[in-house]
């Protein structure tokens, strides 16, 4: 029997996958994935000043997406009406018990009127004071959500010590929230990211340092693992406070290096392709994406240690290539249902 021949004969495991959209999603890109979903995270419901739930005109997708067998959670953050994440509103809900009573009941009545699955904690730059509140709000909220079949997630950023210096790191307590939420993902991208230096989004050799930390805070049933589904393109030389990458798709990135005539190139210790272009203005771009080469490191990490799954920032766009890659090495949970409610 040739190599080929045992692949073909090993068992797939079956997985979650999760991926988060905005409402505005293409129609025809988001029905391309349900396939390979068990799960979608409309992003996002925010935080008013009184510490409400802010709405999201997610109607539509949450119906596609059932219709489909794929459950939906609302992403919860402390975005503000006119900004991103606020930290001092996180921090008046952690620290008023009134104030969550009326945000969780505002949480039920939505997952309710929706026939959603449950939720997913995104908040971030959570001030350090207020890590074990964030755990106990977590917490609160499961205990009550799951007591009528809802889930509770928590998104959580790629730290690699418990005690990790940076304000995105400092809030978030890996062994709390694994004890807390039925799920947590683990959000192992944007080391290179739209105001940072030309880098990988997601490098491999970074992405097993997170997960192999994760996993001494957490069960491996439990861990979704982060994978990007973009890359960036920077102009050079890169300037910080001034250079701003372009977000582009995979196949955006692959279609830019064909235009320019130019190779690609891929780093195995990284795992990720990359490749180097001069516009029609004599600028000097840099860009680095995720191919076929770069997933499949990442899906033979969620095999190697045994996660429960993968989790997509985010399906915006659709490529063939992942899908082919997804069936190649997992089944799905199509059924939400399969997540246990007991943390």
């Amino acid at each position: 029997m040739t190599g080929a021949d045992i692949f073909f004969y090993m068992e797939k495991r079956t997985i979650i996958i999760n991926g988060y959209v905005y409402p505005f999603a293409d129609r025809g890109v988001f029905q391309a994935w349900m396939p390979d979903l068990t799960m979608i995270s409309t992003f996002s419901y925010g935080l008013d000043a009184e510490g409400n739930l802010l709405p999201l005109d997610d109607r539509e997708l949450t119906y596609i997406a059932r219709s489909e067998g794929v459950g939906s959670l609302m992403v919860l953050t402390a975005y503000t009406e006119e900004s991103g994440f606020d930290s001092e509103r996180a921090s008046l809900l952690f620290n008023n018990a009134e104030i969550q009573d009326k945000y969780i009941a505002q949480i039920l009545e939505n997952l309710r009127e929706k026939k959603m699955r449950g939720v997913d904690f995104d908040f971030e730059y959570v001030f350090a004071e207020d890590r074990e509140k964030y755990v106990e709000l977590v917490s609160r909220t499961a205990e009550i959500l799951n007591r009528e079949g809802y889930i509770v997630t928590a998104a959580l950023a790629p730290k690699t010590s418990t005690d990790q210096p940076g304000v995105l790191y400092q809030g978030h307590d890996y062994y709390g929230m694994g004890q807390a939420a039925n799920l947590v993902l683990l959000m192992t991208y944007e080391w290179g990211y739209t105001y940072g230096p030309p880098m990988a989004v997601a490098p491999i050799n970074q992405v097993r340092r997170v997960v192999e930390y994760g996993l001494t805070q957490i069960e491996a049933r439990k861990i979704l693992l982060g994978v990007p589904n973009y890359g960036y393109d920077w102009t050079l030389p890169f300037v910080r406070g001034v250079t701003r990458a372009r977000k582009l798709s995979h196949r955006e990135a692959y279609q830019l290096a064909v235009e320019q005539g130019v190779p690609i190139s891929y780093n195995p210790e990284i795992g990720a392709p990359t490749f180097r272009y001069t516009d029609i203005d004599g600028l000097e771009h840099e860009v680095w994406f995720e191919d076929e080469r770069s997933l499949r490191a990442k899906f033979e990490l969620v095999n190697e240690y045994g996660l429960a799954g993968i989790s997509f920032w985010n399906i915006m766009s659709y490529h063939y290539e992942t899908d082919v890659l997804i069936n190649e090495f997992f089944n799905v949970y199509k059924d939400p249902n399969v997540i246990p409610v007991n943390p």
